[in-house]
């Protein structure tokens, strides 16, 4: 089935739960999560930087309704597009850790480049 992953939750919680992932991944630069939820991460950070690379009005509105922090969205255009600007796409890497101790879940963190 293609689409998103539902990732076991409604769609409400789901949403805001990633686009929270996506603004602590832009705001530190990594973090670590399970590999399902670092793929969908992966894709919507990967939306938001593509997007900042145009500094237009419409551009920071459409950021700004997705990332929750204003500050992040401020660093976003000013700091982590720019450093982007010559590549098209692959701006985050998936690196695997393995199993976690509680539930065996496969582990990763997925960074900026």
């Amino acid at each position: 089935m293609p689409g998103t992953r539902k990732l076991g939750r409604a769609t409400s919680h789901r949403t805001a739960m990633l686009r929270a992932m996506v603004t602590f991944l832009l705001e530190n630069g990594k973090i670590e999560t399970t590999v399902t939820r670092a793929k969908e991460v992966r894709s919507l950070a990967e939306k938001m930087i593509t997007i900042a690379k145009e500094d237009t009005l419409h551009n920071k509105r459409m950021v700004l309704s997705f990332i929750t922090k204003e500050d992040v969205a401020h660093k976003l255009f000013s700091e982590i597009a720019p450093k982007y600007a010559d590549r098209n796409g692959g701006y985050t890497r998936i690196s695997k850790l393995g199993p976690r101790r509680g539930d065996a879940a496969e582990m990763a963190i997925i960074e900026l480049i």
